[in-house]
């Protein structure tokens, strides 16, 4: 099995990971350690938070399995604490087929006022906002039919890992990862008598499509952890996505198990 490592940058982290790989490879197990997405691993370790992980998809994409260690506070997506490797090397070791998750993700086409097309995709979300402080005007449609014109601070289009996320943090719903599905969730929407808009987060189904069209000059759109000023953009489609991020599990820990850990439990 050839494996890599992306690793949030710190000392700690970086011992860590020394140590992991100390334990490993005192096993004679036939793990590999590469580097790079050139050398296709079979399973990438993210060593450090909920960010990391993030940044561990985006450099790898959706061909490895993925575990999480976290080197911080809780992490969303991690399994597995630094006091636990010992534990997490033997399962490795042993266990040949770990059980493999799959979560769906956010696709995105971005369509510019010229007629180009990007082709985005998100783990968590695609949020979008005005380049300035003033207020995102956004036409909302769904399935081809106009839903509203949206005024306010901006727009998330969440998968349902990240519902967890940003999305939660505007009431938005919290979606388990086997519904295939995404939701679009207002940030400081405003309504009066001039302007109205549902103020309510939307679920939408495999099959269904939103479409925001954008009337801004210059907007921020924000993928996972990577984002970027957009200027002359017409529109952007987001669905469910057809492919899925895998993620290994060498013990049984639930989604709501992760909710209530990272947001009751403490």
């Amino acid at each position: 099995m050839k494996i890599a490592t992306v690793l949030r940058n710190d000392d700690y982290t970086r011992e860590v990971e020394q140590a992991l790989k100390d334990k490993l490879r005192a096993t004679k197990s036939p793990c590999e350690f590469v580097s790079g997405p050139d050398e296709h691993p079979d399973m990438v370790l993210s060593i450090g938070g909920d960010g990391t992980l993030l940044e561990a998809v985006h450099q790898y994409g959706i061909e490895p399995a993925y575990v999480g260690i976290h080197t911080g506070h809780l992490g969303f997506y991690a399994d597995w604490r630094p006091d636990e490797l010992d534990e997490f090397v033997e399962r490795l070791v042993q266990q040949a087929e770990p059980a493999i998750v799959e979560y769906p993700i956010v696709e995105c086409r971005i369509t510019m006022r010229d007629g180009q097309v990007f082709d985005k995709w998100a783990l968590n979300e695609l949020v979008l906002r005005n380049a300035s402080l003033s207020t995102l005007v956004a036409c909302v449609y769904i399935n081809g039919d106009e839903l509203e014109t949206f005024r306010g601070d901006g727009l998330i289009v969440s998968s349902p890992s990240g519902s967890t996320a940003y999305n939660k943090a505007v009431d938005g719903a919290i979606v388990h990862p086997s519904i295939e599905a995404i939701q679009l969730s207002e940030i400081a929407s405003i309504n009066n008598q001039a302007y109205r808009t549902i103020n309510s987060s939307l679920v939408l189904p495999k099959h269904h499509e939103v479409e925001l069209i954008v009337m801004n000059p210059e907007i921020l759109i924000g993928l996972d952890r990577e984002q970027a000023i957009w200027k002359d953009v017409r529109s952007i489609a987001c669905r469910v996505g057809q492919e899925k991020v895998k993620f290994a599990r060498f013990k049984r820990l639930t989604f709501w198990s992760r909710v209530r850990n990272s947001f009751i439990k403490g």
